[in-house]
C-alpha cells in the first residue's frame, strides 16, 4: 500500500481532523492563569459532569494529570501501590519519587489487573519506622495489560478496601473512553470508586494535546496550585480545549471501529506461525504480540513492516505493540492483516 504510513506505533499519533481544526480557530479564548478561558470552562464543567465528579482541571499531559493526583493526595515519605506495569510506575520517568517524594509498591498483577486479596496485606504499621501507605493506584484501560478492561468488580472492592483502610485512590483513566464503550458501563460507573480520575484527549479521541483531573472542588483547587508548581499553566488555551471539546462531541462512540480493527489484527497474529497476542485476547484497541525468536527479533519485524508502510513499536527484543486509532480505516487494517499473515509464509 503506497503512500503515508500506516501508523499503529500509538493512538497518540493521530492528526486533529479538518472539522477538529476549524473548531478549535473558532474558539473563545481568555487567560487561563487567569481562570478567564471560557471555552476551558466549557470543557472542564463538561468532563466533571460526564465523570461524575465536581470539578475538572484541564493540563498539558497525562503524566502531568496523574502526578498532579499523587502530590496532592500524599506527602514526602509515603507510599503508593500499584500494578507492576502500570504507567505511572514504567513510562513516567520516577516522577512519584522525584517530584512528590513518594516510594511506589508494586504488585504483579494477572495482565495489569490485581485482586483486593493481594493488597490486604500491604498496608505498612502504623509506625514511625515505616513509610505511611497512602494511596492506591489503577490503570483503566491497561496499557501494558494489553488495553485490558478491569472488570469493575474488582474495583469496586479495591475501592472498598482501600478506603475502609484510610487510602486514598486514583484513577490512570488515560483510556478510560475504551472502557466505556467496549462495556457499554457509563463514564460515571468507573469513576464514582475513585478520588481522582485522570482522562486524556490526545489519545483514542484524537485532539492534539490535554488531559484532564476530576475531583471534588476542593482536591481541584489543590491541584490547580500543583499544576502551577509542575509549571503547567497555560494561557489562551482554548484553543487545545476546544479540539478536546470537539473529540468528546464526535470521536467517543467511533472508538468501538478502533476495537473491531484491533481484533482483526489479533486473528492475524493468532493465525501467523512465529507470532503469539499476549495478553491472548483483545479488548480494547490495543494489540500487544511477541515474536518466536526462530523466527526474527521484534525489530527485525518491526523494519520488515516498516518496508510495507506499516509502522508498530517494538517494545523489547521480542515484543510488538501495535495499536488502532481514528487514522487507521478499515481497508488499512485489512492490508496490515495480510502482512502479518504473510510473515508467517515467509519467515526472515
Amino acid at each position: 500500500m503506497a503512500g503515508t504510513p500506516i501508523d499503529l506505533r500509538s493512538d497518540t499519533v493521530t492528526k486533529p481532523t479538518p472539522e477538529m481544526r476549524a473548531a478549535m480557530a473558532r474558539a473563545e479564548v481568555g487567560d487561563d492563569v487567569f481562570d478567564e478561558d471560557p471555552t476551558v470552562h466549557l470543557l472542564q464543567d463538561r468532563v466533571a459532569r460526564l465523570l461524575g465528579k465536581e470539578a475538572a482541571l484541564f493540563v498539558p499531559s497525562g503524566t502531568m494529570a496523574n502526578q498532579i493526583c499523587i502530590r496532592a493526595h500524599t506527602s514526602p515519605g509515603d507510599e503508593l501501590i500499584c500494578e507492576t506495569t502500570s504507567h505511572v510506575y514504567v513510562w513516567e520517568a520516577g516522577a512519584p519519587a522525584a517530584l512528590s517524594g513518594v516510594t511506589t509498591r508494586i504488585v504483579d498483577g494477572d495482565f495489569g489487573v490485581l485482586d483486593v486479596q493481594q493488597l490486604r496485606h500491604l498496608i505498612r504499621p502504623a509506625s514511625e519506622h515505616y513509610t505511611r501507605s497512602r494511596l492506591v493506584v489503577l490503570e483503566n484501560t491497561h496499557n501494558r495489560g494489553g488495553g485490558r478492561v478491569y472488570p469493575l468488580e474488582k474495583i469496586q472492592a479495591i475501592s472498598t478496601w482501600a478506603h475502609a483502610n484510610g487510602l486514598a485512590m486514583h484513577l490512570d483513566g488515560a483510556r478510560i473512553w475504551n472502557a466505556a464503550v467496549a462495556t457499554e458501563i457509563a463514564l460515571e460507573d468507573w469513576c464514582r470508586p475513585f478520588d481522582s480520575v485522570a482522562v486524556c484527549f490526545s489519545k483514542g479521541l484524537g485532539a492534539p494535546i490535554g488531559s484532564a483531573v476530576v475531583g471534588t472542588k476542593e482536591f481541584i483547587a489543590k491541584a490547580r496550585r500543583i499544576r502551577k508548581l509542575f509549571g503547567g499553566h497555560m494561557r489562551q488555551v482554548g484553543i487545545l480545549a476546544a479540539g478536546a471539546i470537539y473529540a468528546l462531541d464526535h470521536h467517543v462512540n467511533r472508538l468501538a471501529d478502533d476495537h473491531r480493527h484491533a481484533k482483526t489484527l489479533a486473528q492475524a497474529i493468532q493465525e501467523t506461525p512465529g507470532l503469539r497476542l499476549e495478553p491472548p485476547y483483545v479488548e480494547t484497541n490495543l494489540v500487544w504480540f511477541e515474536v518466536d525468536p526462530a523466527l526474527a527479533s521484534a525489530p527485525t519485524i518491526a523494519g520488515r513492516l516498516s518496508e510495507k508502510g506499516i509502522l508498530v513499536h517494538p517494545a523489547g527484543p521480542t515484543t510488538l505493540r501495535a495499536c488502532t486509532h481514528l487514522d487507521v480505516s478499515e481497508e488499512q487494517t485489512a492490508y496490515v492483516a495480510d502482512t502479518l499473515r504473510a510473515l508467517g509464509r515467509n519467515p526472515c
